[in-house]
């Protein structure tokens, strides 16, 4: 597989990543396709694994995502500015303490935006408990499955 068609694969990971963070938009699913892609585009037997352990991860992540409160995050007073800094500290996190770091680094994320927004520390540390009880940690669970797809897959094109 060329440069261009691993850059390509790699835009798709991260349009699947952003996904998550928006409502409505299969991002999960797109890792997935992109993997795919990869696998298919590349068939080896390493290729095949992470294909495999990336559906399984999917799948984990959808028996745990059923087992949390569904997405309400609108309802909460969740903004999309607080979406993006959830997600660049999940981003942020993960890279820094590779894959554990994705769950502080999420949730820092929202309490950073809502200090910003809110001011305080009480108002922020209240807003990010309701963020996270109103479907955060579904969100959460959701991007933590697709860093981890996403970490194998960059695993892979290193060392591999």
């Amino acid at each position: 597989m060329g440069a261009w068609e691993l850059l390509l694969v790699g835009v798709v990971m991260l349009l699947g990543l952003c996904g998550v963070l928006v409502p409505g938009v299969p991002g999960a699913w797109l890792v997935w396709a992109a993997v795919l892609w990869w696998t298919l585009q590349d068939p080896n037997g390493l290729a095949w694994g992470v294909l495999v352990g990336a559906t399984l991860v999917l799948l984990a992540a959808q028996a745990v995502r059923w087992q949390l409160p569904p997405r309400r995050l609108r309802e909460s007073g969740a903004t999309r500015r607080m979406a993006v800094f959830a997600g660049a500290g999940a981003l942020l996190g993960f890279c820094v303490l590779p894959v554990i770091g994705a769950l502080p680094g999420f949730i820092a994320g929202i309490y950073a935006g809502e200090r910003l927004r809110l001011g305080g520390h009480g108002e922020a540390l209240t807003a990010t408990r309701t963020a996270m009880r109103r479907g955060g940690s579904s969100v959460l669970t959701e991007l933590f499955a697709c860093l981890l797809i996403v970490g194998a897959w960059l695993g892979v094109l290193i060392w591999g």
